[in-house]
């Protein structure tokens, strides 16, 4: 395919866990081409030093001083928390047709005091927030093309919202008490995770972190309020796995009046009958995250309890692709309006 056809791209923080995997699906892609991989370190690498799975002949590391804005048509910002909101508001007004998708979570949130209290850090942006949209790919197929900044969900909240979302909408299960218990890979928590999880034995033990106020509840009762317009009570409790990568979320929740599993799962089915990458299980199906490692799909399972009108939802993702790269990718083809599934094969 000629470069014509092809969109230009920089990655900023291509070496990271999540940057990586963006790379290798960005180089597979048919309608990508990358001009920039960026990063504070290594500069003057080959990429493929980091991965070799990334085959391509592609830029080699490079700093942000080197882009040529101009010649960009979409962002990708995989950064610690605070550096994306800098690097827009710099160029936002200058480049109009400059398009962000920003995996961490600086515009995510949409109440500046919100995100003080949760990230602990004066949002440096706020005058384009209004400009964002928050986008789990599965909700946002007919309003992403309208914004030029794209918030890249958590993937614990991907990972919650995709099955209580419908479920909530069409009132089929109680807000009040629902209980999710996450599980995940330490590869969430970047490359310097051995800094933040001190725990002994952290890659032979589970551990469970944070279950007072985990900086993801401000995101998902955000987002379930906007899209079901209901305020849901929920616990939230995450756990480190000593695995690489993969999220199993159990959710527990009550079924409103005469609704039993096999309706929740239809409703389910039907929601995504469109959507390629979310798999609705038979019922009563174990679930683990064992399938969809290094794929964007999300695995969800409905199982009953020996307790009435009480079901645990399973759903599992790769952290870092449906959790993360994968979704950015997903969210860069329905902004362009390519093949959702183009690159992610």
């Amino acid at each position: 395919m000629s470069v014509k056809n092809k969109i230009k791209v920089a990655v900023i923080g291509a070496t990271g866990f999540t940057g990586l995997d963006l790379v290798f699906f960005l180089s597979k892609h048919p309608r990508v081409k990358i001009l920039n991989l960026c990063a504070t370190k290594n500069i003057g690498k080959k990429i493929n030093y980091f991965d070799k799975r990334i085959k391509n002949k592609l830029p080699k590391i490079s700093s942000i001083k080197d882009i040529n804005w101009n010649n960009i048509d979409l962002v990708f910002l995989s950064l610690p928390n605070g550096g994306a909101q800098k690097i827009i508001k710099q160029t936002f007004i200058k480049f109009k047709k400059l398009k962000y998708i920003d995996l961490s979570s600086d515009f995510r949130i949409t109440k500046p005091k919100i995100y003080l209290r949760n990230y602990k850090t004066t949002h440096k942006a706020t005058n384009l927030i209004k400009h964002s949209l928050y986008s789990i790919s599965e909700f946002n197929k007919d309003k992403i093309k309208n914004y030029r900044i794209i918030a890249n969900p958590g993937c614990y909240p991907t990972s919650i919202q995709l099955p209580l979302v419908p479920l909530i909408k069409k009132r089929l299960i109680q807000t009040n008490d629902i209980i999710i218990d996450s599980k995940s890979g330490y590869s969430g928590a970047g490359k310097k995770f051995e800094k933040k999880f001190r725990h002994k034995n952290l890659f032979k033990s589970t551990f469970a972190y944070s279950p007072m106020n985990h900086r993801h509840v401000c995101e998902i009762e955000q987002e379930i309020l906007k899209l079901t317009g209901k305020v849901t009570l929920f616990t939230f409790n995450p756990h480190l796995l000593p695995t690489f990568r993969g999220i199993l979320s159990s959710i527990y929740v009550k079924t409103n009046h005469k609704v039993n599993a096999m309706k929740i799962r239809n409703e389910l089915k039907k929601f995504y009958k469109n959507s390629k990458f979310i798999k609705i299980m038979k019922l009563n199906s174990h679930l683990g995250s064992g399938n969809v490692l290094n794929t964007n799909n999300c695995e969800i399972s409905i199982c009953e309890t020996r307790v009435k009108n009480k079901l645990i939802i399973f759903s599992a993702i790769d952290n870092l692709v449906k959790g993360a790269s994968g979704q950015a990718v997903q969210n860069m083809n329905l902004l362009f309006n390519f093949p959702e599934q183009f690159g992610l094969k």
